[in-house]
C-alpha cells in the first residue's frame, strides 16, 4: 500500500510541475498543403489586412499561397509564399490595420465574370479573373492597390478595361450570373493604407 501512495503522490507531482507549450501561429511555417487551424488564422489576418478574399476553410491552397506572396511583396518581407514568424509577426502588426484608408472615392460601379462573352480568364496583372478582383483606371487607382468596397468586400485593382475610364470600376465575381445580378451601381470606394 505504501509504494502505491508514493507512485500515487511521484504522478502528482509530475503532472504539476509539467507544463504544456502550444505553438503559436508562426512558430510553425506554414505552406501550401497545409491544413489546420494554424491556417484559418493565417487566411482571418491575410483577409483582414485585404489580401485573400477566399473561404476560410483552413487548406493552403493556391489562393492562400498567392495571399501570402502578395502580403510579403506589399511589405518588403522576402518572398517564397510560406507563412512563418516574420511574415505572421507583420500581420499581427497593429498599424496593418485594413480599417484605416488613406482616401475614398464614389465611383460607377458595374460588375463582371471571365463567363461573360468577349472576356479573358486573366486579368491584367496575369491572375486568373475572381471574385476580389476589380478593374480600374490606372491613372485613378494604381493596379496593386488593396481596396474595400462596402456591399462587395476588400479587393485588389488587378485589372483594366477598354471602357475603364476615370472613377469607373469593374468588379469581378466568379459567374455570369453573379455579375447580372449586381448590374450597375454607385459605389464609394476605400483606398486601404
Amino acid at each position: 500500500m505504501k509504494k502505491f501512495f508514493l507512485m500515487a503522490v511521484l504522478t502528482c507531482l509530475l503532472l504539476l510541475t509539467s507544463t504544456v507549450v502550444f505553438a503559436a501561429p508562426g512558430d510553425v511555417s506554414l505552406k501550401v498543403g497545409a491544413r489546420g487551424d494554424d491556417v484559418q488564422v493565417l487566411q482571418r489576418l491575410l483577409t483582414e489586412a485585404g489580401f485573400y478574399n477566399g473561404a476560410i476553410d483552413g487548406i493552403f491552397g493556391n489562393g492562400t499561397f498567392r495571399a501570402v506572396m502578395d502580403f510579403q511583396i506589399s511589405n518588403g518581407l522576402t518572398v517564397d509564399g510560406i507563412a512563418g514568424r516574420e511574415t505572421f509577426a507583420y500581420l499581427n502588426r497593429g498599424d496593418s490595420n485594413s480599417s484605416r484608408y488613406s482616401r475614398s472615392l464614389v465611383m460607377k460601379a458595374s460588375a463582371y465574370s471571365a463567363y461573360d462573352p468577349g472576356n479573358s480568364s486573366y486579368t491584367a496583372r496575369g491572375n486568373l479573373l475572381r471574385r476580389g478582383l476589380v478593374a480600374v483606371d490606372p491613372n485613378v487607382i494604381p493596379l496593386g492597390t488593396r481596396l474595400y468596397i462596402p456591399g462587395y468586400g476588400y479587393a485588389i485593382a488587378d485589372d483594366t478595361g477598354g471602357a475603364i475610364r476615370g472613377n469607373v470600376i469593374d468588379l469581378a465575381f466568379d459567374s455570369h450570373a453573379e455579375a447580372i445580378q449586381f448590374g450597375r451601381q454607385q459605389v464609394t470606394v476605400y483606398i486601404l493604407e
